[in-house]
């Protein structure tokens, strides 16, 4: 399907009328910006090498800047945006020359996403003195509902940070400083908020900063999937389009008193110096036992997270253990079984945005190659059924409760 939308797009730019039946360039480019946020779509457009054809059509279509700022979420275009130096240097340019503020807009968000416009003298995170205790992150076609909602959390004491006015001028850099800036970031979801590039820049720089996340949905029969689904997925959320409005806002208001409380942990966690004496290092004064061997489990998924981590480093996957770090035998299974079963690129982008979270490192491509390669010899996508994975997690919970009774 997709390569049948390529298709009747050259068609259409190779035609005198730029026209394909009829059909107007302007308007086929209107549906692949409604693609273009879309994962799978992002993929084959990377296997396809396709971006150089929206590259071409940049001159004449500004519509275009749009669509490769969406496609420059996925880390394979990336790759091959960074390989263009004649389009980078474009980009470079149009930055600090053009007049048109929305091709700025697209032009600033592509560079973010290359890494070429980054600022080195934003605020560290590292800092407590924070501004504001909540930002608010929406799509502009939500500006009434979020609107209240601020007036509401002003109204009870909270510092908030929100773009009513549509940022203008180097909106990436203020994106940051307000991210770096706050404590908690309010997700409010919805379709438009899914498609929207910026909105998908800041949630995502806000993951990779670990801010305190508060997701709510706001429209009503929509369901998040994608980079969104994979941003809150271990979260739950305030529904809106569910709750009438007062219990729904109550339900936000006790979210954000429970972010307050994980904040001044975080806080207060810091170790403090001891009248400016550096604390020695005991364990390496003393010395160390020698270490046990591991007996595996004979079934993958009665190991442990010391069995999966073990395993991980006698296969030389340092990386992976990292990055796998709270990971058991059963949540291998379900990971290896994702890795497998889905589109490559689009793990490679989940995998990307995770290893930059929790280990702030650029994922190893040789390393996820190997870790394939390792998953695939063992068979463990198929190494019990999702059928037979329930009864194991039903038999855990039984055999829990009843040691729970026999105590009791």
């Amino acid at each position: 399907m997709c390569e049948f939308f390529f298709h009747i797009l050259e068609q259409a730019w190779n035609h005198p009328t730029k026209r394909w039946k009829k059909i107007a360039i302007q308007h086929l480019l209107k549906g692949f910006l409604r693609l273009s946020s879309n994962d799978i779509f992002q993929a084959a457009t990377a296997n396809s090498n396709k971006i150089s054809l929206f590259i071409k059509l940049c001159d004449q279509y500004p519509l275009a800047f749009d669509i490769i700022w969406a496609l420059s979420f996925n880390s394979v275009i990336v790759t091959q945006l960074q390989l263009d130096q004649s389009f980078t240097a474009k980009l470079v340019q149009l930055d600090l020359q053009a007049s048109d503020e929305n091709i700025r807009k697209s032009v600033n968000g592509i560079l973010w996403n290359l890494n070429l416009n980054h600022e080195e003298n934003i605020a560290s995170d590292n800092s407590h003195e924070k501004k504001f205790d909540i930002m608010i992150s929406y799509s502009h076609k939500d500006k009434q509902i979020c609107k209240q909602l601020y007036e509401e959390l002003i109204r009870v004491g909270y510092r908030v940070w929100i773009d009513f006015d549509q940022m203008y001028g180097n909106v990436m850099d203020a994106m940051v400083e307000a991210i770096e800036q706050s404590r908690t970031i309010m997700i409010c979801m919805s379709e438009q908020y899914q498609r929207s590039n910026y909105c998908r820049a800041e949630a995502q720089y806000a993951f990779q900063k670990q801010l305190n996340m508060v997701p709510i949905l706001l429209q009503k029969h929509y369901k998040p999937d994608g980079w969104l689904a994979f941003l809150i997925s271990s979260l739950l959320y305030v529904d809106f389009t569910k709750h009438e409005y007062s219990k729904a806002l109550d339900m936000l208001m006790k979210e954000f008193k429970m972010a307050d409380a994980r904040n001044k942990i975080s806080t207060t966690s810091v170790q403090p110096k001891l009248n400016n004496i550096e604390l020695l290092d005991v364990s390496s004064c003393l010395s160390q036992p020698p270490s046990q061997p591991i007996t595996f489990p004979e079934h993958v998924q009665d190991w442990t997270d010391t069995h999966v981590q073990k395993w991980l480093s006698e296969n030389n996957l340092p990386q992976m253990a990292r990055i796998l770090s709270d990971t058991d035998g059963l949540s291998l299974i379900y990971f290896s079984e994702y890795i497998i079963k889905n589109e490559p690129q689009i793990i490679l982008s989940l995998l990307q945005q995770d290893s930059l979270r929790r280990i702030n490192e650029s994922v190893s491509l040789i390393e996820i190659s190997r870790f394939r390669s390792l998953i695939e010899r063992r068979n463990l996508a198929t190494f019990v059924s999702t059928k037979q994975l329930k009864q194991v997690e039903r038999n855990t919970t039984d055999s829990n409760y009843l040691t729970s009774c026999n105590i009791i």
